[in-house]
C-alpha cells in the first residue's frame, strides 16, 4: 500500500513539472517580448544611441533566457529524479 501512495505522487511530481516547465517558458518569452518592445521604442525615440541600447538589450535577454533555461533544467530533474 506504501508503494502504490508513492507511486501515485510521483506521477503528481512528473504532472507538476511538466507545468512548471510551461509556465518558465512563457514566462521567458513575455519577459524578452517585453525587453524587444522597450529597445525597440527606446531605438524610436533616440536612434543615435541604437547601439549601446542593442547591447544592453542582447544582455538583458540573455539573462531573461537563462533564468528560463534554469527552471526548465530544474524541472526536467524534478521529473527524472
Amino acid at each position: 500500500m506504501l508503494l502504490q501512495a508513492i507511486a501515485a505522487g510521483a506521477g503528481l511530481a512528473k504532472l507538476g513539472a511538466g507545468i512548471g516547465a510551461g509556465i518558465a517558458v512563457i514566462g521567458a518569452g513575455i519577459g524578452i517580448g517585453n525587453i524587444g518592445k522597450a529597445t525597440v521604442e527606446s531605438i524610436a525615440r533616440q536612434p543615435s544611441a541604437a547601439g549601446d541600447i542593442r547591447s544592453a538589450m542582447i544582455l538583458s535577454a540573455a539573462f531573461v533566457e537563462g533564468c528560463g533555461l534554469f527552471a526548465i533544467v530544474a524541472c526536467v530533474l524534478a521529473i527524472v529524479l
